[in-house]
């Protein structure tokens, strides 16, 4: 018998998910996967009793897709606030810009064993990394696990060590330790306009 998920759907104007290699790049492109510590923090956001608990306990699969690319500006300054300086009759300043890739229009699929924990999340709104850009729910439905692999959108499959992908981070819940995995892409997960669901 093939098993049933739950799927809850989030969506939302603009998403994104700095790669953890572009610290201090001036022009970054958002990541398109979802690294275990983010998934891990999404799951603690939806479900704070899991707050004192390491590892995800909830959340069984999830896939990412969005329609383009937009280059914004941001405008930012060095840690400890503004300030400014008087040299020649000339003021400068800490500020500084940026500019981010950041996804248009994302569509993020969390996938759930049990059915109260999809109807918990379905009620939420999320961030996929920058409190600015939030999703909230659209749907939620039950899916055998067959249909749910056939979303388009990019997932990242973890693993263990460099032998099974490449190196996405370090995980802020474990220690700081490595973070690996393999990117699966299922179909387009570049959407057009036209084909929003």
């Amino acid at each position: 018998m093939e098993k049933t998920i739950y799927v809850v759907k989030y969506s939302g104007p603009f998403g994104f998910i700095k790669p953890w290699t572009a610290v201090r790049d001036s022009e970054t492109f958002s990541q398109q996967f979802l690294t275990p510590s983010i998934v891990e923090g999404i799951e603690k956001k939806l479900f704070p009793e899991l707050l004192n608990e390491v590892g995800i306990k909830k959340i069984v699969g999830h896939r990412l897709n969005y329609c383009s690319i937009d280059i914004q500006q941001e405008r930012t300054w060095a840690k400890g606030g503004f300030s400014f300086s008087k040299e020649k009759g000339v003021y400068k300043t800490n500020l500084g810009i940026l500019k981010r890739g950041v996804m248009i229009e994302p569509n993020l699929y969390l996938a759930f064993n049990h059915i109260s924990d999809a109807e918990k999340a379905n009620t939420q709104s999320i961030c996929l990394c920058r409190n600015e850009d939030i999703l909230h729910p659209e749907w939620m439905q039950d899916m055998p696990m067959e249909e749910f692999e056939n979303i388009g959108g990019f997932e990242l499959i973890w693993g263990k060590s460099v032998k099974n992908g490449f190196k996405v981070g370090h995980n802020r819940f474990d220690s700081a330790s490595e973070m690996f995995g393999e990117l699966k892409i299922v179909g387009n997960p570049i959407r057009t306009y036209d084909k929003i669901s």
